[in-house]
């Protein structure tokens, strides 16, 4: 699940990073989510790239 958000999340920074330069802000928050959703699965012990 959190993996699937991260993905999106990933996802979506990509988009906006390369078309829409007005949300720049934004998009970094969509970024720093996806890293934050990455390190709680590897903390937790989980494998990060399931």
């Amino acid at each position: 699940m959190l993996t699937t958000i991260a993905v999106i999340l990933l996802v979506l920074w990509a988009i906006g990073f390369i078309g829409f330069h007005v949300l720049g802000g934004f998009i970094h928050f969509l970024l720093v989510a996806a890293v934050v959703l990455f390190l709680i699965r590897i903390i937790r012990g989980e494998n990060p790239l399931k």
